[in-house]
């Protein structure tokens, strides 16, 4: 069975009301960005589905069009079973819609992210780590998975969800607080 674009599904806006509080900081960045703070989130919805809720955290100051280079963290809670294979893999279609990159990157960066994503599963947590100057960690469930040091890298995997070239607007809409 072919797998189907997840990133182009709709898109649903979290309402925060005054009886909803905020989440808290996750532990992977109390350490390393305690001041961050939750900028913007959504649920990925496929064929009206959760796939995944997600969730923005940075530093009151950041500037989207410059997302790359300033540290965050994106968080995705998911909602459902998926093989982290696959995710590496629609993870690197999804950085070439960002930016060209040669056949060499693509596949280092598919080894990495094979590594990064294992297989999840309703309630399971992947959060991805960027310092702002091209270093990069990623986690699932707060345990770390990889690392790697690379701008060209952070700049096109972050693009997936921030770069104004993502194939879901509303989700980076939704993620940078932005209204529609």
């Amino acid at each position: 069975m072919k797998r189907r674009h997840l990133l182009a599904a709709a898109v649903t806006p979290l309402a925060m009301t005054p009886a909803l509080s905020a989440p808290a900081l996750p532990a992977e960045l109390q350490a390393t960005l305690p001041n961050a703070r939750l900028r913007g989130s959504g649920v990925l919805r496929f064929f009206g589905l959760r796939v995944y809720e997600a969730r923005l955290w940075a530093l009151p100051d950041f500037d989207a069009d410059d997302y790359a280079r300033q540290p965050f963290a994106l968080e995705l809670l998911y909602d459902r079973k998926l093989e982290g294979a696959a995710i590496a893999e629609r993870s690197v279609a999804e950085m070439r819609r960002v930016g060209s990159f040669d056949d060499a990157s693509a596949k280092r960066w598919l080894a990495l992210m094979k590594q990064a994503f294992p297989d999840v599963a309703a309630g399971d947590r992947l959060l991805g780590l960027n310092d702002g100057q091209g270093d990069v960690r990623f986690f699932h469930n707060a345990r770390p998975t990889a690392q790697t040091v690379d701008a060209d890298y952070a700049r096109l995997f972050f693009g997936i969800w921030l770069a104004r070239q993502t194939s879901a607007p509303a989700l980076r809409d939704s993620l940078l607080g932005t209204p529609r």
